[in-house]
This record gives structure tokens, sequence and C-alpha cells, in this order.
């Protein structure tokens, strides 16, 4: 019997990458800037071994995940929480950002915004638990470590109040003298516009915008239609730096792609990011997630693309 035959793992795709960057179709205008979400796998290693990879310029801790009805709380997946606080400063320490997300995947009742009065309430709660703030018997996770900014990625409940939430978020800049203490990011699902976020992303506020071009359910998940969805997302939001957001493992493959991985890397480097590259508010891209990342070899292929 002929021996099983195994998927070719990314990092063997390095010369084929090489070769290719050698032959032409280079990108219209990459930054270098790759961004990771971190903390959802405890098998996906520490937020210092991610940042020590040298493959990104931003990491993203998710998630904060309950908030809004008097509890606050994150969930990192199994990560011991003595020792993030170091991680972040590690970092930060190699000029990486280090953003907190709010939301993500747990059900409706964990959170959302009943009220003003609950979107000032957990901009406090962010702001002495997280960032600049130390208020006296408010609970700091990552001990007097401050993260970077909050990233907004809402996949559940009622999109009322988070441009309130943001309003009050970025007020706190008010403390900090010629530089953003607390920078404000977004994580949209791909499909325009993104229901629970536009209010919040009409403020202006947020600086970086992450597509989400993952997940299914929405059309543009095709490969077809990234190009008309990515149009969309950059001429909407001129002032902010927009960021192509992808899967780091085989089930980023986009629906109706044949072959393996490997096609779905030729098609990402001739075709896709010529068009996105091409937009003046071009940010990187995003990868989902480090844990996914780290077994596919993903980035390593996609760096010097991005």
């Amino acid at each position: 019997m002929a021996p099983e035959r195994r998927p070719c793992p990314l990092t063997l795709l390095l010369p084929l990458v090489a070769l290719a960057l050698l032959a032409g179709a280079a990108a219209a205008k990459p930054t270098g800037q790759l961004t990771v979400f971190w903390g959802r796998n405890a098998n996906e290693g520490t937020l210092r071994e991610a940042c020590d990879t040298g493959l990104y310029t931003t990491v993203v801790i998710s998630f904060y995940s309950v908030f809004g009805h008097g509890r606050y709380w994150g969930d990192l997946s199994g990560h011991p929480l003595s020792t993030v606080g170091a991680d972040i400063k590690h970092c930060q320490s190699k000029n990486i950002l280090v953003l907190l997300s709010i939301g993500g995947n747990a059900t409706s009742s964990d959170y959302s915004l009943p009220s003003s009065a609950s979107a000032a309430a957990v901009a406090d709660n962010l702001w002495n638990a997280h960032l600049g703030g130390r208020r006296k018997g408010v609970y700091r996770p990552f001990g007097d470590a401050a993260v970077d900014g909050i990233d907004f990625y809402i996949d559940r409940g009622s999109p009322d109040h988070y441009d309130e939430l943001a309003r009050r978020l970025d007020g706190y800049n008010r403390f900090y003298r010629g530089r953003k203490g607390v920078r404000l990011t977004a994580s949209p699902r791909c499909g325009f516009p993104d229901a629970r976020l536009e209010k919040a992303l009409r403020t202006g506020l947020f600086e970086r915008i992450h597509v989400r071009f993952y997940g299914g359910g929405d059309k543009c998940s095709r490969t077809w239609d990234v190009a008309e969805a990515w149009e969309k997302w950059t001429a909407a939001y001129p002032r902010a730096q927009i960021y192509l957001g992808l899967a780091a493992a085989e089930s980023g493959v986009p629906e109706g792609a044949k072959g393996t991985i490997a096609v779905y890397l030729k098609y990402l480097y001739y075709d896709v990011l010529p068009k996105v590259q091409k937009a003046n508010n071009y940010g990187g891209v995003m990868v989902w997630d480090r844990f996914a990342d780290k077994k596919t070899g993903y980035s390593g292929v996609v760096k010097g693309w991005a």
C-alpha cells in the first residue's frame, strides 16, 4: 500500500515563495505590518514567545469578553495571567504594539452595552484595569502593565452605545502629552457595513480597521468578492489604515478555491495583495490566530508580502 500523502506544511513553501518574489508580480505597496491575535489557545505559547518570533508588529490580546452588566472579565483560554503583564512590557520594549480586544465569540449574554451608563462604566473599567488608570480597588489582571489600546471585535448582541464607548476611551488621551495612550482599532466582519460596528466606526476615532475575510457566513469570504468588499471598506474610511484579515490555516482557503493551500498562497500573492495594496490607506495584514499560525508557519510566508 502506498504511504499516505500529507499536506505540505507552509514552512516547506518558503523556497517556492522566494522564487515567486524574484519572478515578478511584486506587491503594489507593502508596509511590512503584520498583526496577530493571541490568547485563544493555551497551546499557542506565551505572549513573549509570539513577540520574539520577529514576525509581528502588533499583537492583539483576546478577549475581554464579559462586560456591560456590572461584571468585567477576560478569557485567555488557560493562559496564566501572572505572566502576561511582564510579557506585555517585553513586547512593548521591542516596539511591538499590544492591544486588548473586547467582545469575541462569547454568547450574547456575556457582553453588551444596554445603556449610556454601561458604556461609561465599561470605559472606566478598561481605563483603570488595563490602560493608564490606577484607581484603588480596581483589579488589574496584568499588574502594572498597560496595553496600548483597545480593539473592538463585536460579534454578538446589539450595536448600541459602542460609539459612546469609543468616545469615552478616546477621551482618556487628554492625560497624555505628545502621543496617544489609548489607541482604538476595530475588527469587523468583511460584509460591508458591519451592522454592530458601523455607528462606532462613524465616529472617526478608529485609526485601524482589521477587516475579517475569514470565518464563513459572509458573501465576501468567496474569492471573487474580496476586491469588491475591500474597495467599500477603504473608500468608507479613508483616514483609517485598513488591514486585510486572513486565517492562518487551510481553513483560510476561500470558498470556491480549488487545490491546496499552495494554490491559495499563489492567489493571495498574485491577485489579492496587488489589488488591495493599491489603496492609499492599506495598512497591512492581520492573521487569525497565533495558535493556527504557529502550526502552519503562515506568517513566515506572508510576512514579506504584507
